[in-house]
Formats: structure tokens, C-alpha cells, sequence
């Protein structure tokens, strides 16, 4: 009966000898390789995601500037050549209070609200060289750093504003 006892504790010994320093060393490095791939292909999809963000901004922009548009006597919001920005996630356009109204009138304002970490400004061109008045948005994110614009003038899809410094440049070197 002990010789039965041994030889089963001395099976049991053979299959209990675990991992050798060999075979964990082989898969940290795999896990290493795996973490190496996917990191910079998460980076690279968030990046994407926050340039979208920015050109939806733009886009609700539009529909906010087009509904004031409509709703004001076909008057865009702003004066002429002064450029408004978001502060605080919400960009406010203001427009002018019409001529012969009584004392007391407010002037007509809309908002539209801007994602967390995105800019965007507006820009209201005055009428010229045949060209009626229109107005302009540009748009950034401030962690992906580009640019996004659209022209009112021009209509259309929101565009990429490549070689950007700023919005200031972003404004002026896209009409």
C-alpha cells in the first residue's frame, strides 16, 4: 500500500512543476507586441473622433446661423467684419435691433452649443463686389489641431482648412 502512496505523490510532483522563466519571458513580449500595436491605433481613431466633433460643431453652427437667418427678416447675426468666437461651449450670435424699433428692443441672439475641447467662430462678410453678404465658420479641436471650415458664400460640405495658424487666418484665408 506505501508503494502505491509514493508513486502516486511522485506523479503528482512531475505534473506540478508550473511555468519556467522561459515560457513567462515568451509571454510578457507577446503582451508587449499586442500593447505596441493597439495604442497607437486607439490614438489615431480618438483623433478622428475629435475632428468630427469639430466639424459637427460647425454643422449645428450652420443650422443655427440659416433658422436666425430665416426667422430675422433675412438678416444674418453679427456686424459685418467682427469675428465672434465660442466661450464656454456655447457660441452666441447677436444680431442688430431693426431700424424704427420702439425703445427697449433687444437685440434677436441665438446660441449653439460647442463639444468640450472645440472652437469655433464666426464671421459675417459684408456685401461687396456684387457678392451679397455671407457669413463664415471655422472650427478646431484644441487636442487634434485641425482645422475645419465653411463658407457660406460657397455652400457646401464642410471643409478641411489646411496650414492653419490660427482662426483668425482660418477666417480670413478661406473666403
Amino acid at each position: 500500500m506505501q508503494h502505491l502512496i509514493a508513486k502516486s505523490q511522485q506523479k503528482r510532483a512531475e505534473s506540478d512543476k508550473g511555468f519556467t522563466l522561459i515560457e513567462l519571458l515568451v509571454v510578457v513580449v507577446i503582451i508587449g507586441i499586442l500593447v505596441a500595436i493597439a495604442v497607437p491605433v486607439y490614438l489615431n481613431y480618438r483623433k478622428g473622433a475629435l475632428n468630427k466633433a469639430a466639424q459637427s460643431d460647425i454643422r449645428a453652427a450652420i443650422s443655427t446661423v440659416e433658422q436666425f437667418y430665416s426667422e430675422n427678416g433675412n438678416a444674418y447675426p453679427g456686424t459685418a467684419g467682427t469675428a465672434v468666437a465660442s466661450a464656454s461651449g456655447i457660441l452666441t450670435l447677436t444680431g442688430t435691433v431693426p431700424a424704427g424699433s420702439p425703445t427697449g428692443t433687444t437685440a434677436p441672439s441665438v446660441t449653439s452649443n460647442v463639444s468640450a475641447g472645440n472652437e469655433v467662430s464666426y464671421l459675417l462678410v459684408a456685401a461687396a463686389s456684387g457678392n451679397p453678404a455671407f457669413y463664415m465658420l471655422c472650427a478646431r479641436n484644441v487636442d487634434a489641431n485641425k482645422f475645419f471650415v465653411y463658407n457660406g458664400l460657397k455652400g457646401g460640405s464642410v471643409k478641411e482648412a489646411a496650414g492653419q495658424a490660427d482662426m483668425a487666418a482660418c477666417l480670413a484665408g478661406n473666403r
